[in-house]
Formats: structure tokens, C-alpha cells, sequence
């Protein structure tokens, strides 16, 4: 009997870091500045384990145009549209911390920037924050995405 409940246990345990959090969907971009959703993006899963970012919709903010265009973009990027943008990229699980993600870079289409970023999943699985930085995570901005259901 105690053998079955400590490979119970034993099993219990290896499946629950075997299902890592996964921030495949789309998702509501908030704008820090004004707190509206900037745009959709819809987030994959590759089969490298990492993630990338597509928008696939566009929010106008209220009493301004919305942007359609990577304006402030460079190279082949100036002057793309922003819908169907991939704007996320190589963010993948961090080995030490469950809903933790790592190692990624951003675009931030209004301007033209990349930056490293790094995200983090709330317990509940409906609020990713993401540090978007130059160097150390300490210059950066943090931005929230609410999963769109």
C-alpha cells in the first residue's frame, strides 16, 4: 500500500512539471500609457518549444488614428503593416521558474524598436506581464497582455 502512494505521489509530482504553462492564444496588447488594448496578438508555440507574436488585430484608441504602419520601423520592416506583424520572438520557458518565459525579443511597432524581453504568466493564466529591455531588465518597460477568450 505505501508503495502505490508514493509512486501516486511520485507521479502527481513529474506531471505537474511536465505541464509547463503555455501562452499559446491570443491576447489583448495594453497600452501602458493609456490602458487600451493596442492590438490582438496571437501567440504559437513553435516546434523548437519557443514563441512568437503575430498581430492580428488593430484597436484604435479613442480621439487618435490608429496606426496601420511600422512607420518608425528599419530596413525591411519600415512602412509594414502592422496587421499580420510578427512583433514577438524566440520568448521561451525559463528552465527554473514554472511561468516564467525568457530569453525573447519585441518589437514595439509605434517606435520601431526591438528590445530583449522576458514575460511572466500570473497564477491564473490570464495575465502575461512583459519586460521589454536594452541590456539589463532593469531599462526597460513592462507592458500586461490579457488573454482574449
Amino acid at each position: 500500500m505505501k508503495i502505490q502512494y508514493w509512486m501516486g505521489l511520485a507521479l502527481c509530482v513529474i506531471q505537474g512539471f511536465a505541464n509547463a504553462a503555455d501562452i499559446s492564444g491570443t491576447w489583448k496588447a495594453i497600452d501602458d500609457k493609456t490602458g487600451y488594448a493596442r492590438a490582438d496578438v496571437e501567440i504559437s508555440k513553435l516546434e523548437d518549444g519557443t514563441y512568437t507574436g503575430k498581430v492580428v488585430r488593430i484597436h484604435a484608441i479613442p480621439n487618435r488614428p490608429a496606426n496601420t504602419h511600422c512607420t518608425k520601423c528599419k530596413g525591411e520592416l519600415k512602412d509594414a503593416p502592422i496587421l499580420g506583424l510578427s512583433i514577438l520572438s524566440g520568448l521561451k520557458p525559463s528552465p527554473n521558474k514554472r511561468n516564467e518565459f525568457i530569453d525573447g525579443s519585441i518589437l514595439d511597432p509605434l517606435n520601431g524598436n526591438v528590445y530583449k524581453s522576458k514575460g511572466t504568466l500570473n497564477s491564473r493564466g490570464n495575465v502575461l506581464t512583459l519586460r521589454g529591455y536594452v541590456g539589463t531588465p532593469i531599462l526597460g518597460r513592462t507592458v500586461s497582455w490579457v488573454r482574449a477568450h
